[in-house]
């Protein structure tokens, strides 16, 4: 294994027939700790590149076939999930996430998602890097929450009660139901792109996450804000979606536990980011925004559950592109509920970024030989 400064891979120009200029990529792995280093402190960038890919895809300059789930009869709570996808614009790559969700992890104390991205040249379809990947995931989807969080909070000013709210109307009370890994990545890509919570309420079901998240939380906001926020550990969900108009699912829940409609007379913002928490009644009375309607109507997520309840798909408003191009307006009166599935593209973006700054730097690790049979006849 050397360490290079490698050109991207996909240099050839769009619709380039000229065989003599395509050349094999070399191989590169990108380990979890180079990621961590490129992605640190970057947060708003990578919004900015996730709503550009956002973009890309609603115009249709991408692929996102639906995502395959491999399912186990002796671990029925477990999964494996291939993301294939392809990306047009300046990014010009394919690949494919491939992501376990075993949540028994959790109990032994090892997290529940672990994965990795191989990135395809767009030329010549090789594959040109493996990169650790639940960090990846991870990022995209904080910064897919805090993108729908920005869009989807303006002009509607405070959904509660309680007086004015944060910066240009942004709810300034915040509750998280689930309080793991991608909470704390939320909250970071929260905080890192301007918003600032006067209050901050936390449901865990195990009481330990609960507390590892204040930890988190109590540290965050004198590092990040300057400024401290009231934390609250809320015994049950009730408590916490009151008191809440930013609510934050992200649970490994796999059917639905909150059905009631009153929880949230106060018309919240609800980054229901795990899918399958709440009851189709509770989605029928909102504002739903998905990433993307065919991926979000799958796999018996409460947006599927809605859509087999009723036989139709007239309870949503849109999709978060459609929002953010002027197409949909969000309703003051009412929740608003966005869904993302979490699409391959996102990832994708991503991952190419990383990529590039890691070459960019001098220190892709690139895997010598990787590729042997490249002659036709020997």
């Amino acid at each position: 294994m050397t360490s290079v400064s490698s050109p991207a891979p996909g240099s050839l120009a769009a619709g380039s027939q000229v065989a003599e200029s395509v050349t094999v990529p070399p191989f590169a792995v990108i380990p979890g700790a180079q990621v961590r280093r490129v992605l640190a402190g970057r947060e708003q960038q990578i919004v900015e590149l996730v709503e550009a890919t956002y973009r890309l895809h609603g115009a249709g300059d991408s692929v996102n076939p639906p995502s395959y789930f491999l399912r186990f009869p002796d671990r029925p709570s477990s999964r494996i999930i291939a993301l294939p996808a392809s990306i047009g614009g300046e990014l010009r790559v394919d690949g494919l996430k491939w992501i376990s969700s075993f949540p028994e992890n959790v109990a032994a104390g090892v997290p529940r998602a672990s994965a990795v991205l191989i990135l395809n040249d767009h030329d010549t379809g090789y594959p040109f890097a493996c990169l650790e990947s639940s960090i990846i995931s991870a990022t995209r989807t904080a910064a897919s929450a805090a993108l729908a969080a920005d869009w989807l909070s303006r002009g509607r000013g405070r959904g509660d009660r309680h007086g004015d709210g944060g910066a240009g109307g942004r709810p300034a009370r915040i509750g998280f139901v689930g309080a793991g890994l991608i909470a704390r990545y939320i909250h970071t890509f929260l905080t890192a792109t301007g918003w600032t919570f006067d209050e901050v309420g936390v449901h865990d079901l195990s009481a330990g996450s609960a507390a590892g998240f204040r930890g988190y939380l109590e540290q965050s906001g004198t590092a990040q804000t300057g400024t401290g926020s009231r934390i609250t550990v809320h015994d049950r969900a009730d408590d916490l979606i009151r008191s809440s108009d930013l609510v934050v699912f992200a649970t490994v829940a796999g059917q639905p536990h909150v059905s009631e409609l009153s929880w949230f007379e106060h018309n919240p913002l609800v980054l229901h980011v795990s899918l399958r928490d709440l009851a189709p009644e509770i989605l029928l009375a909102s504002a739903n925004v998905v990433d993307d309607v065919e991926h979000c109507l799958k796999a018996n997520t409460s947006l599927h559950l809605a859509e087999q309840l009723t036989g139709n798909r007239d309870f949503l408003l849109g999709t978060l592109d459609d929002v953010m191009t002027g197409r949909v307006s969000v309703p003051p009166d009412r929740p608003v509920v966005f869904s993302p599935f979490g699409l391959g593209v996102l990832d994708l973006a991503v991952g190419k970024y990383v990529y590039d700054e890691v070459a960019r730097s001098g220190e892709l690790q690139v895997i010598d030989e990787f590729f042997d049979e490249l002659r036709r006849y020997g």
